[in-house]
C-alpha cells in the first residue's frame, strides 16, 4: 500500500510539473460563420442557411445578424436565413453581426441550378502533443453521406499513462467548456475512426485532448481556422 501511495504521489507531481509552466490562454477572437455547406440550390425551391456566432471564449451565443444576397434576382434571402432560388445563376450569401467593437462577416457563393447539391466536405490535418506525453497522428475529418467521420491513420500514437484521456471537438483549443465530447481514448496506437452524431460539419474548429480527471490539456489539432 505504501508503494502504491508513493507511486500515485509521484505521478501527481510529474503530471503537475508537465503543465505547471504552461499558461493556457482561454480567450479567442469572436467569430461569425455560415455553417451550411451547399454548392447549388434547385431553382424555385428554398434552402435554410445556418450560422454560428462564437464569443471570446469560443462558446456559441445568439446574435441578431443581418443576411443579404449579392443578387436578389437569383437568390433572395430573408432575415431568418431562408433563401429562395429564383432563377439560374450565382449569388453570394452574406451574414453580418455588429459587436461592441467590430463588424463580423462571413459569406459563401451559391449557384442556382437544376438540383440542390450539398458540399461533401473533407479536411486533412494532424494532432500534436502540447505536453511531454505522447500524442501525434494525421487525421481526416470528412462527410460520408449523412455521416461525419474522424479518421486517424496508422501513424497515430497516444500515451496510455494518463488516468483518463478524452478527445473532444471544441471552438477553443485551450478549453472543453461547451465542447462536444467524442469519448474516452481507448486506441493508443494505429488507425481508428470515430463516427460523430448530433453535430454539423462546420460546428467546431479544433480537436482537443484533455486529461479529464485533472482538466488538463494534452494536445490538439486544427479542423478549420
Amino acid at each position: 500500500m505504501k508503494n502504491i501511495s508513493l507511486f500515485f504521489i509521484g505521478f501527481l507531481l510529474t503530471f503537475t510539473s508537465c503543465v505547471g509552466d504552461d499558461f493556457l490562454e482561454d480567450f479567442v477572437n469572436e467569430s461569425l460563420r455560415i455553417t451550411s455547406s451547399i454548392d447549388s440550390i434547385e431553382i424555385n425551391t428554398t434552402f435554410q442557411f445556418e450560422k454560428m456566432f462564437l464569443n471570446n471564449i469560443g462558446q456559441e451565443e445568439t446574435a441578431n445578424v443581418t443576411w443579404s444576397s449579392s443578387n436578389t434576382d437569383i437568390i433572395e434571402i430573408d432575415q431568418n436565413g431562408l433563401a429562395t432560388a429564383k432563377q439560374k445563376g450565382a449569388a453570394t450569401i452574406s451574414v453580418e453581426f455588429e459587436t461592441d467593437t467590430q463588424t463580423l462577416k462571413d459569406e459563401v457563393t451559391v449557384v442556382v441550378g437544376e438540383t440542390t447539391v450539398l458540399t461533401q466536405n473533407r479536411i486533412e490535418g494532424r494532432v500534436e502533443t502540447t505536453t511531454f506525453y505522447d500524442l501525434a497522428g494525421d487525421f481526416v475529418y470528412y462527410e460520408d453521406g449523412d455521416k461525419i467521420l474522424l479518421e486517424f491513420g496508422e501513424d497515430y500514437i497516444a500515451s496510455n499513462r494518463l488516468p483518463g484521456l478524452y478527445v473532444y471537438l471544441s471552438n477553443n483549443k485551450n478549453s472543453v467548456a461547451g465542447a462536444f465530447e467524442i469519448g474516452k481514448v481507448t486506441t493508443f496506437r494505429g488507425a481508428h475512426t470515430y463516427e460523430l452524431e448530433g453535430i454539423g460539419f462546420n460546428d467546431y474548429k479544433h480537436i482537443v485532448y484533455f486529461c479529464k480527471p485533472f482538466n488538463v490539456k494534452v494536445g490538439d489539432g486544427t479542423i478549420q481556422e
